[in-house]
C-alpha cells in the first residue's frame, strides 16, 4: 500500500478549520477533536453509502442502506446537504443529522415523520442490547456545540475542499486524524498523553495480531492502540480473512477501556470509521473493585497513566497482592498479567522508574515478570519520543503471561532514535531504529553472540535476579572506551612554533599596511 504523508498544504488547511472553529468560541483541543469527529463520521457514512449503492448497481444485490429512503433521510447525506446555504445546513445537522447519529442501530440511521419527530429504530427480535449499544451509550450525552450557520458551513466548506483536493483516493483518513490528535499537546490530568503512531505501529509489530486474537486496552483514550492493530491484521491478513474472522474483526476482537466519557465518544466514532463497527467500548476503572475480567484476552497493547491519583481503597486486591502499591504504572502491569489468557502477549510502554525502581512494590511486580512469566524484551526509548507535551523517559516491556516462568533471558535494545528529531518541533530525520528493532526482535536467534557494547544484546535471568531484577539497560551495557593518541609533546610544540611565526607574519603584515 503506497504511504501518504500529510503535507504543510494539508497540515495549513487543518489548522484554518480550527482557527474558524477557536473563533467561535471552542477553544478546548478536545472539543474541537470532538466536534470535528462527529462531522468526519457524518461525512464517512455517506462515503458509504455510495460505495454500498455503486456496489448494489454493479452486482445487482440488494445492499444494506444506511440513510433513510425519506426526503428528510436523504436531505441528511453530506454530499445533499454540503453546497446549500448556511442556514439550511445548520438546520439539517442540528435538527436531524446530530440527533440520527447519536440513535443509530444495526448499522441504519432513523428516520423522522412530517412533523420533525425522530422514528426510533425497532429491535430485531426483541433485542433491546443490540451491537450498536457501545456506540449509543456514549453518544447518548453528545452534544453539537457549533453555535452559529456561518461557522458550520465554513467548517464543512474547509473539510469538502480537504478530502475532494488533497485526501480524495488517498488512504490518509487515518493520517489526518492522527494529525488533529497531535494538537493535544497537554498531558492531561493523571498523567494520560497520546502515544505517537509510529510509537503504537511499532509495538504492534512486535506482538504481531491475528486475525484470531483478542485485543485489550484498558486505558485506550481515542483507540489508537486498537486502531493500530485492525490496521496490521487487515494489511496482513486481509486477503485470505474468513466471513467468521471478519465478524470477529468487527467488533469482538477489539476491546477498550477508559474513565473519560468524551474519549470514549471519540473511540467508538474513530473505531468505525476504520470499519470497526461494534468494539465493546466501556467506562470502567482498570484498577478498580469494580473489574474482575480475568483470562479474557490474548493482546493487551497499552500506555497506561503514569503518576496517576488513585483511592487505595478502590484498588482491586489481586493487584494489591502482586504488587501493594498506589503507583498506576506498577498496577497495569499487575492487571495486564491478570486480564491475559495463559499464552497472551503484551507490549507496553513503562515509566524508566519502573524498570530500576528499589521499592518493594516495583522489585515484586519486576519479580513477577521474570519469575512466574516469560518476559521477553526492554526497549529503552530516549526521553523525546514524545515531546512536546511531556519530557518523561520511558522503555517498551514485551512479555507473555504463562503463569509457569520461562524467562530464560532478556533482550536489551537501547533505542537511540524514532525518525523525528527529539526536541519540541520533532521534524523527520533519516535516523530512524525501528525498522531495525522489529527486524532484531523477530530474529532473536541472531542476537545471541552480540556484545554488551551493542545496541541491542541478551542478559541472562540469573544476572537480572542478582541484580534485584534490576531491569535498567545502563545497568547491563558496556561501554567501550577507545583510547585517544596524541603525537609526542615535541611535535606538539614544534607546531606551536609554527603556528606563532604564522601569527606574526601576520601582525607585521598589518602593522605595514597601516603605515603606508
Amino acid at each position: 500500500m503506497e504511504v501518504y504523508m500529510i503535507t504543510g498544504a494539508v497540515k495549513n488547511k487543518v489548522d484554518q478549520i480550527w482557527i474558524n472553529i477557536a473563533a467561535g468560541g471552542i477553544t478546548n483541543p478536545l472539543t474541537v477533536i470532538e466536534q470535528l469527529t462527529y462531522l468526519m463520521f457524518i461525512r464517512s457514512l455517506d462515503v458509504k453509502e455510495i460505495r454500498n449503492e455503486k456496489m448494489g448497481v454493479l452486482t445487482g444485490m440488494k445492499v444494506p442502506h444506511i440513510f433513510p429512503s425519506s426526503p428528510v433521510g436523504q436531505a441528511m447525506r453530506w454530499s445533499h446537504f454540503k453546497n446549500k446555504d448556511a442556514d439550511e445546513i445548520f438546520h439539517i445537522v442540528s435538527t436531524f443529522v446530530f440527533p440520527a447519529i447519536k440513535s443509530m442501530k444495526y448499522g441504519q440511521l432513523p428516520d423522522f415523520d412530517s412533523s420533525g419527530k425522530m422514528i426510533p429504530i425497532a429491535d430485531r427480535n426483541g433485542d433491546e442490547d443490540s451491537p450498536d449499544t457501545a456506540f449509543s451509550k456514549f453518544m447518548a450525552d453528545a452534544a453539537f456545540l457549533i453555535p452559529t450557520a456561518q461557522m458550520l458551513e465554513q467548517i464543512i466548506t474547509g473539510m469538502e475542499d480537504l478530502y475532494t483536493n488533497d485526501l480524495e483516493n488517498k488512504d490518509m483518513q487515518g493520517d489526518l486524524y492522527e494529525y488533529m490528535l497531535g494538537k493535544l499537546q497537554t498531558s492531561g490530568r493523571n498523567g494520560q498523553f497520546r502515544t505517537p503512531k509510529h510509537i503504537r505501529d511499532m509495538m504492534v509489530a512486535l506482538i504481531q495480531p491475528a486475525p484470531e486474537d483478542i485485543v485489550c486496552d484498558p486505558a485506550c483514550g481515542t483507540a489508537g492502540f486498537l486502531i493500530s492493530s485492525a490496521e496490521y491484521v487487515r494489511s496482513h491478513y486481509g486477503e485470505q480473512m474468513t466471513r467468521e474472522e471478519w465478524d470477529h474483526f468487527e467488533g469482538p476482537m477489539f476491546t477498550g477501556f477508559d474513565m473519560d466519557h468524551t474519549m470514549l465518544r471519540i473511540s467508538a466514532m474513530n473505531l468505525m470509521l476504520h470499519s470497526i463497527t461494534h468494539p465493546d467500548i466501556e467506562y470502567k476503572d482498570s484498577l478498580s473493585k469494580q473489574n474482575e475480567i480475568k483470562d479474557a484476552f490474548t493482546v493487551c497493547l497499552a500506555n497506561p497513566p503514569f503518576k496517576g491519583s488513585i483511592n487505595a481503597e478502590s484498588i482491586n486486591d489481586d493487584l494489591k497482592a502482586v504488587t501493594n502499591t498506589k503507583k498506576t504504572e506498577l498496577l497495569f502491569l499487575a492487571l495486564f498479567l491478570r486480564m491475559l489468557k495463559k499464552g497472551g502477549r503484551c507490549a507496553c510502554i513503562v515509566p524508566d522508574g519502573v524498570l530500576f525502581g528499589s521499592s518493594k512494590a516495583h522489585k515484586a511486580i519486576r519479580k513477577e515478570l521474570v519469575e512466574n512469566h516469560q518476559l521477553r524484551a526492554v526497549i529503552s526509548m530516549p526521553s523525546g519520543v514524545f515531546k512536546p507535551y511531556a519530557g518523561v523517559s520511558t522503555a517498551i516491556l514485551v512479555f507473555t503471561k504463562t503463569g509457569a516462568g520461562g524467562t530464560e533471558k532478556v533482550w536489551f535494545y537501547d533505542m537511540k532514535a524514532d525518525g523525528f528529531s527529539l526536541d519540541d518541533k520533532r521534524n523527520p530525520v533519516k535516523e530512524n531504529d525501528i525498522p531495525d528493532i522489529i527486524e532484531r526482535f523477530h530474529h532473536l536467534d541472531k542476537e545471541t553472540e552480540r556484545k554488551r557494547t551493542e545496541q541491542s544484546f541478551f542478559v541472562l535471568k540469573q544476572e537480572i535476579v542478582d541484580n534485584d531484577y534490576d531491569l535498567s539497560i545502563n545497568k547491563y551495557k558496556e561501554i567501550e572506551y577507545v583510547p585517544v593518541k596524541y603525537p609526542p609533546t615535541s611535535e606538539i610544540l614544534k607546531e606551536l612554533r609554527s603556528l606563532e611565526k604564522e601569527i606574526d607574519q601576520g601582525l607585521d603584515e598589518l602593522e605595514s599596511m597601516l603605515h603606508q
